[in-house]
This record gives C-alpha cells, sequence and structure tokens, in this order.
C-alpha cells in the first residue's frame, strides 16, 4: 500500500515540489517491486523533506533489508536512486528508510556528534571519529556546527571520517 504525499512546509525554497513527488512515485514503486519479488510485507510512505524525496518502508520484521550497520539499506537507497535516474535522466538525492532505521539513527549520532563537540570544548584538542556513511557524517556535522565547532571529513571511502575541530 502506498500513502499518497502530503506537501512537506519544510520544502526548501526554489524546490521543485512536484518533480520530487515523481521520484518518490517512481522509488515507491520500484521498492514495492523488490518487496513483492522477497516476499517482504510492508507499507511505503511517501514524503518529501527539504530538497530531497523521502520513501519509508514501514510494518513487519524487516531487519534483513537494514543490514549490520545498514549496509543493505545503503545499497538498497543507491539502487533504488539508479531507477529513479533510468526513469527521470535525472540525478536523486532521494532518501531510503526501512522500519525508521534512519531516524532512530539519527538520533544517535547527533548525540555522538554533540559528545565529541563537548569534548573537544574542553580539551581544546582535535578529535576524529570513526569512519561513518554519508548520511551518518552529515547528521554528525550538523551536529557539530550546532555546537558551534567546525568539523570536516577525511579519508577515503569507506573509511571516510569526521574530524571535529576546536574553536580557532
Amino acid at each position: 500500500m502506498v500513502d499518497a504525499p502530503e506537501p512537506d512546509d519544510a520544502a526548501e525554497p526554489g524546490t521543485d515540489i512536484e518533480a520530487l513527488e515523481n521520484e518518490g512515485d517512481i522509488a515507491a514503486d520500484y521498492i514495492e517491486g523488490l518487496l513483492d519479488i522477497a516476499d517482504f510485507d510492508g507499507d511505503i510512505d511517501m514524503d518529501v523533506e527539504g530538497d530531497r524525496a523521502l520513501v519509508s518502508v514501514v510494518g513487519a520484521t524487516l531487519d534483513e533489508l537494514i543490514g549490520e550497520r545498514g549496509e543493505v539499506l545503503e545499497a538498497l537507497q543507491e539502487l533504488t536512486r539508479l531507477a529513479v535516474h533510468r526513469t527521470t535522466g535525472t540525478r536523486s538525492r532521494l532518501m531510503l528508510d526501512i522500519g525508521g532505521y534512519r531516524e532512530q539513527r539519527r538520533k544517535a549520532l547527533t548525540r555522538i556528534g554533540a559528545d565529541a563537540a563537548e569534548e573537544v570544548k574542553k580539551t581544546g584538542e582535535v578529535k576524529p571519529l570513526a569512519p561513518m556513511t554519508p548520511f551518518e557524517r552529515k547528521v554528525v556535522h550538523d551536529a557539530i556546527a550546532a555546537a558551534g565547532l567546525r568539523s570536516e571529513s577525511e579519508g577515503e571511502e569507506p573509511n571516510r571520517f569526521v574530524v571535529v575541530h576546536p574553536v580557532d
């Protein structure tokens, strides 16, 4: 079952909501097909968040579609983005969530970023964090910026990591 997207007040100015809703529709159809092939149950919700389409699979136990540390989810997101690109001809920034994993992970990463910022404020020393996915690094960068510090990503994928810097 696919729920129709509702307009999002958080959409960025200049964002083409209709195009993002179209991306969400294409992605939902693709994910629904994968769920059918794999014989998984789940409902699909679509929304527009900021400047990207958000497609969420909710319902039954879907741990197999998340994988350890979200690796399967990341792969499914990339496949879904490719399916959208193939249909629209435009690169998609679509976000896929399964079973609320990304929201739970976002909360944990925000805490990690805030804790690292506090430590750097106390010690005045640069602090490198563990390697993270692009999604994880973005959340940590946002938390560090909210704490008033600067951070940057270093290293090469898949071992790219966030480094927290004290105030200059």
